[in-house]
Protein backbone atom coordinates (compact mmCIF):
# COMPACT_ATOMS: atom_id res chain seq x y z
CA UNK A 1 0.00 0.00 0.00
CA UNK A 2 1.21 3.37 -1.03
CA UNK A 3 0.40 6.50 0.82
CA UNK A 4 0.96 9.90 -0.68
CA UNK A 5 1.97 13.11 1.70
CA UNK A 6 1.31 16.25 0.48
CA UNK A 7 3.45 19.49 1.68
CA UNK A 8 4.76 22.51 0.65
CA UNK A 9 7.69 22.56 -0.91
CA UNK A 10 10.14 24.71 2.01
CA UNK A 11 12.75 23.29 4.00
CA UNK A 12 10.44 23.34 6.99
CA UNK A 13 7.28 22.38 5.56
CA UNK A 14 9.44 19.01 4.25
CA UNK A 15 11.51 18.73 7.62
CA UNK A 16 8.07 18.67 9.14
CA UNK A 17 6.64 15.82 6.73
CA UNK A 18 9.49 13.90 6.81
CA UNK A 19 9.19 13.91 10.92
CA UNK A 20 5.28 12.66 10.75
CA UNK A 21 6.29 9.92 7.99
CA UNK A 22 9.09 8.95 10.03
CA UNK A 23 6.85 8.11 12.40
CA UNK A 24 4.17 6.17 10.14
CA UNK A 25 7.03 4.31 8.73
CA UNK A 26 8.30 2.95 12.20
CA UNK A 27 4.63 2.01 12.99
CA UNK A 28 3.67 0.65 9.59
CA UNK A 29 6.82 -0.54 7.94
CA UNK A 30 4.14 -2.13 5.35
CA UNK A 31 3.23 0.88 3.84
CA UNK A 32 5.15 2.89 1.46
CA UNK A 33 5.25 6.23 1.95
CA UNK A 34 5.94 9.26 -0.75
CA UNK A 35 6.60 12.63 -0.28
CA UNK A 36 4.46 15.20 -3.18
CA UNK A 37 5.41 18.74 -2.65
CA UNK A 38 4.35 22.01 -4.04
CA UNK A 39 4.02 25.95 -3.57
CA UNK A 40 1.25 27.72 -2.52
CA UNK A 41 -0.24 30.67 -3.36
CA UNK A 42 0.97 32.09 -0.10
CA UNK A 43 4.75 31.07 -1.24
CA UNK A 44 4.64 33.15 -4.48
CA UNK A 45 3.55 35.99 -3.01
CA UNK A 46 6.17 37.80 -0.39
CA UNK A 47 5.79 41.55 -1.30
CA UNK A 48 2.20 41.85 1.00
CA UNK A 49 1.19 40.94 4.57
CA UNK A 50 -0.89 37.96 5.05
CA UNK A 51 -3.80 40.22 5.67
CA UNK A 52 -3.52 41.97 2.41
CA UNK A 53 -4.13 38.68 0.25
CA UNK A 54 -6.61 36.27 2.58
CA UNK A 55 -4.33 35.78 5.28
CA UNK A 56 -2.87 32.13 6.04
CA UNK A 57 -5.51 30.01 4.06
CA UNK A 58 -3.58 30.66 1.16
CA UNK A 59 -0.83 28.26 2.44
CA UNK A 60 -3.11 25.47 2.42
CA UNK A 61 -5.23 26.01 -0.59
CA UNK A 62 -3.03 24.48 -3.63
CA UNK A 63 -2.57 20.67 -0.95
CA UNK A 64 -6.40 20.87 0.27
CA UNK A 65 -7.46 20.87 -4.00
CA UNK A 66 -4.95 18.03 -4.28
CA UNK A 67 -6.35 16.04 -1.37
CA UNK A 68 -9.92 16.51 -2.56
CA UNK A 69 -8.90 15.28 -6.28
CA UNK A 70 -6.91 12.37 -4.69
CA UNK A 71 -3.57 13.15 -5.91
CA UNK A 72 -2.36 12.75 -2.30
CA UNK A 73 -3.64 10.82 0.70
CA UNK A 74 -2.85 13.53 3.73
CA UNK A 75 -0.88 16.53 3.75
CA UNK A 76 1.12 17.76 6.91
CA UNK A 77 0.74 21.50 7.95
CA UNK A 78 1.89 23.48 11.23
CA UNK A 79 -1.06 23.86 13.21
CA UNK A 80 -0.56 27.51 13.64
CA UNK A 81 -1.48 28.26 9.92
CA UNK A 82 -4.32 26.46 9.36
CA UNK A 83 -7.68 28.04 8.66
CA UNK A 84 -9.87 27.79 11.93
CA UNK A 85 -12.88 26.79 10.03
CA UNK A 86 -12.15 22.82 9.07
CA UNK A 87 -14.19 21.41 5.93
CA UNK A 88 -15.76 18.59 7.56
CA UNK A 89 -14.52 16.21 3.97
CA UNK A 90 -11.07 17.20 4.54
CA UNK A 91 -10.73 17.49 8.26
CA UNK A 92 -7.92 17.50 10.74
CA UNK A 93 -7.54 13.62 12.06
CA UNK A 94 -4.04 13.93 13.97
CA UNK A 95 -2.03 15.49 16.03
CA UNK A 96 1.87 15.23 16.08
CA UNK A 97 3.50 15.52 19.50
CA UNK A 98 4.40 19.35 20.54
CA UNK A 99 7.60 20.97 20.28
CA UNK A 100 8.34 23.80 22.33
CA UNK A 101 5.84 26.56 21.39
CA UNK A 102 7.41 29.45 22.42
CA UNK A 103 8.52 32.26 20.26
CA UNK A 104 11.90 33.20 20.41
CA UNK A 105 14.16 36.56 19.81
CA UNK A 106 16.92 36.43 17.15
CA UNK A 107 20.07 38.60 16.24
CA UNK A 108 21.68 39.21 13.22
CA UNK A 109 25.29 36.90 13.50
CA UNK A 110 27.91 38.39 16.10
CA UNK A 111 25.34 40.79 17.64
CA UNK A 112 24.96 40.52 21.30
CA UNK A 113 22.14 43.20 21.63
CA UNK A 114 19.53 44.42 20.02
CA UNK A 115 20.14 47.69 17.76
CA UNK A 116 16.89 49.91 18.50
CA UNK A 117 17.82 52.47 15.67
CA UNK A 118 16.93 49.40 12.89
CA UNK A 119 13.38 48.09 13.23
CA UNK A 120 12.13 43.97 14.20
CA UNK A 121 11.27 41.66 11.75
CA UNK A 122 8.07 40.38 12.40
CA UNK A 123 5.47 38.81 10.39
CA UNK A 124 2.46 38.77 13.12
CA UNK A 125 0.69 41.50 14.58
CA UNK A 126 0.03 39.37 17.67
CA UNK A 127 3.53 38.66 18.21
CA UNK A 128 4.20 43.02 17.46
CA UNK A 129 1.88 43.73 20.14
CA UNK A 130 2.99 41.97 22.71
CA UNK A 131 6.70 42.79 21.80
CA UNK A 132 6.24 46.02 22.03
CA UNK A 133 4.67 45.96 25.40
CA UNK A 134 7.89 44.64 26.47
CA UNK A 135 9.86 47.38 24.58
CA UNK A 136 8.00 50.28 24.09
CA UNK A 137 11.30 52.14 22.36
CA UNK A 138 11.41 49.50 19.48
CA UNK A 139 9.44 49.49 15.82
CA UNK A 140 8.34 46.63 13.85
CA UNK A 141 8.45 46.32 10.50
CA UNK A 142 6.88 43.45 8.37
CA UNK A 143 8.71 40.38 7.06
CA UNK A 144 7.78 37.75 4.99
CA UNK A 145 9.35 34.77 3.36
CA UNK A 146 10.97 31.50 4.38
CA UNK A 147 13.08 31.33 7.41
CA UNK A 148 16.30 30.92 5.71
CA UNK A 149 15.07 34.17 3.52
CA UNK A 150 14.46 35.94 6.86
CA UNK A 151 17.40 35.22 8.24
CA UNK A 152 19.38 36.40 5.09
CA UNK A 153 17.94 39.72 5.34
CA UNK A 154 18.22 40.03 9.17
CA UNK A 155 22.40 39.05 8.65
CA UNK A 156 22.24 41.47 5.71
CA UNK A 157 21.24 44.47 8.23
CA UNK A 158 17.86 45.24 7.54
CA UNK A 159 16.65 44.24 10.54
CA UNK A 160 17.81 44.42 14.35
CA UNK A 161 16.44 41.58 15.15
CA UNK A 162 13.85 38.69 14.31
CA UNK A 163 11.19 37.39 16.01
CA UNK A 164 9.69 33.80 15.21
CA UNK A 165 8.79 30.25 16.15
CA UNK A 166 11.33 28.61 18.02
CA UNK A 167 10.26 25.07 16.84
CA UNK A 168 11.01 26.05 13.39
CA UNK A 169 14.56 26.88 13.79
CA UNK A 170 14.69 23.89 16.54
CA UNK A 171 13.53 21.61 13.62
CA UNK A 172 15.58 23.44 10.94
CA UNK A 173 18.58 22.62 13.01
CA UNK A 174 19.32 26.26 14.01
CA UNK A 175 18.58 26.24 17.39
CA UNK A 176 21.95 28.68 18.08
CA UNK A 177 20.35 31.21 16.26
CA UNK A 178 18.13 31.55 19.43
CA UNK A 179 19.19 34.85 21.64
CA UNK A 180 16.38 34.90 23.81
CA UNK A 181 13.19 32.46 24.44
CA UNK A 182 10.10 34.63 25.71
CA UNK A 183 8.00 32.71 28.50
CA UNK A 184 4.14 32.59 28.04
CA UNK A 185 4.00 35.14 30.49
CA UNK A 186 5.86 37.63 27.66
CA UNK A 187 4.21 36.54 24.82
CA UNK A 188 1.57 34.10 24.83
CA UNK A 189 2.07 31.69 21.66
CA UNK A 190 -0.71 31.83 18.46
CA UNK A 191 -2.83 28.54 18.73
CA UNK A 192 -1.61 25.46 17.59
CA UNK A 193 1.99 26.86 17.68
CA UNK A 194 4.22 23.74 17.69
CA UNK A 195 1.83 21.22 16.85
CA UNK A 196 2.15 19.84 13.39
CA UNK A 197 -1.59 18.42 11.65
CA UNK A 198 -2.30 15.92 9.51
CA UNK A 199 -4.75 16.40 7.61
CA UNK A 200 -6.87 13.82 5.77
CA UNK A 201 -10.46 13.32 3.46
CA UNK A 202 -12.91 12.18 6.03
CA UNK A 203 -13.17 8.31 4.30
CA UNK A 204 -9.30 7.99 5.19
CA UNK A 205 -8.35 5.15 7.26
CA UNK A 206 -7.78 6.80 10.82
CA UNK A 207 -6.01 3.66 12.18
CA UNK A 208 -3.02 4.09 10.68
CA UNK A 209 -2.36 7.29 12.01
CA UNK A 210 -2.78 6.48 15.72
CA UNK A 211 0.69 6.82 15.99
CA UNK A 212 1.06 10.97 14.99
CA UNK A 213 -1.71 11.37 17.50
CA UNK A 214 -0.76 12.79 20.59
CA UNK A 215 -3.73 13.11 23.02
CA UNK A 216 -2.46 16.49 24.52
CA UNK A 217 -1.47 17.89 21.44
CA UNK A 218 -5.12 16.84 20.17
CA UNK A 219 -6.74 18.84 23.16
CA UNK A 220 -4.66 21.67 23.34
CA UNK A 221 -4.97 22.29 19.87
CA UNK A 222 -8.81 21.98 19.58
CA UNK A 223 -9.40 23.97 22.77
CA UNK A 224 -6.89 26.84 21.28
CA UNK A 225 -8.77 26.78 17.95
CA UNK A 226 -11.91 26.90 19.73
CA UNK A 227 -10.89 30.07 21.27
CA UNK A 228 -9.64 31.98 18.27
CA UNK A 229 -12.85 30.60 16.23
CA UNK A 230 -15.23 32.23 18.62
CA UNK A 231 -13.36 35.32 18.43
CA UNK A 232 -14.04 35.14 14.78
CA UNK A 233 -10.68 35.53 14.22
CA UNK A 234 -8.41 33.59 11.92
CA UNK A 235 -4.92 32.05 12.19
CA UNK A 236 -3.76 36.00 11.00
CA UNK A 237 -5.72 37.25 14.04
CA UNK A 238 -3.61 38.96 16.26
CA UNK A 239 -5.58 36.83 19.48
CA UNK A 240 -3.25 34.53 21.21
CA UNK A 241 -3.89 31.05 22.50
CA UNK A 242 -1.97 28.47 24.69
CA UNK A 243 -3.40 25.36 26.27
CA UNK A 244 -1.54 23.33 29.05
CA UNK A 245 -2.72 20.12 29.53
CA UNK A 246 -2.18 18.03 33.83
CA UNK A 247 -3.44 14.88 34.02
CA UNK A 248 -7.73 15.50 33.63
CA UNK A 249 -7.37 19.40 33.77
CA UNK A 250 -6.94 21.43 31.01
CA UNK A 251 -5.77 25.37 31.60
CA UNK A 252 -6.57 28.02 28.73
CA UNK A 253 -4.57 31.05 28.39
CA UNK A 254 -5.95 34.19 26.02
CA UNK A 255 -5.58 37.18 24.61
CA UNK A 256 -7.77 39.22 22.97
CA UNK A 257 -7.21 42.11 21.22
CA UNK A 258 -9.89 45.26 20.09
CA UNK A 259 -9.93 47.57 17.45
CA UNK A 260 -7.52 49.79 19.20
CA UNK A 261 -4.94 47.47 19.56
CA UNK A 262 -5.84 46.66 23.58
CA UNK A 263 -4.48 43.48 24.90
CA UNK A 264 -6.89 41.76 27.38
CA UNK A 265 -5.65 38.57 28.65
CA UNK A 266 -7.41 36.12 30.74
CA UNK A 267 -7.41 32.44 32.43
CA UNK A 268 -9.49 29.73 32.39
CA UNK A 269 -9.18 25.75 34.04
CA UNK A 270 -11.33 22.55 34.31
CA UNK A 271 -11.38 18.89 32.98
CA UNK A 272 -9.85 18.37 30.00
CA UNK A 273 -12.57 16.86 27.61
CA UNK A 274 -14.02 20.77 28.21
CA UNK A 275 -11.58 22.23 26.51
CA UNK A 276 -13.00 23.73 23.52
CA UNK A 277 -16.68 25.21 25.77
CA UNK A 278 -13.79 26.43 28.11
CA UNK A 279 -11.96 27.73 25.62
CA UNK A 280 -14.79 29.52 23.91
CA UNK A 281 -16.56 30.68 27.37
CA UNK A 282 -13.07 32.86 28.39
CA UNK A 283 -12.72 34.34 24.97
CA UNK A 284 -16.28 35.59 25.40
CA UNK A 285 -15.43 36.68 29.02
CA UNK A 286 -12.68 38.42 27.30
CA UNK A 287 -14.64 40.19 24.95
CA UNK A 288 -17.57 41.32 26.95
CA UNK A 289 -14.19 42.86 29.01
CA UNK A 290 -13.22 44.82 26.64
CA UNK A 291 -16.35 45.84 25.54
CA UNK A 292 -17.24 47.58 29.12
CA UNK A 293 -13.64 48.84 28.70
CA UNK A 294 -15.14 50.67 25.37
CA UNK A 295 -17.76 52.20 27.07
Amino acid sequence: MTITIGSRESALAVIQSEIVMAAIRKAHPELTLELLTMKTTGDRILDRTLDKIGGKGLFVKELCAALREGRVDLTVHSCKDFPMEEDPDLPLTAFFRREDPRDVLVLPQGQTEIDFSKPVGCASLRRSLQFQALYPQAQVAPVRGNVPTRLRKLDEGQFSALILAGAGLRRLGLEDRIYRTFSPEEMLPAAGQGILAVQTRADFDLSLLACVDDPDSRDCARSERSFVRTLDGGCSSPVAAYATVAGSTITMEGIYVDEANRLYRGKISGPREQGPALAAELALQLKEEASWAEK
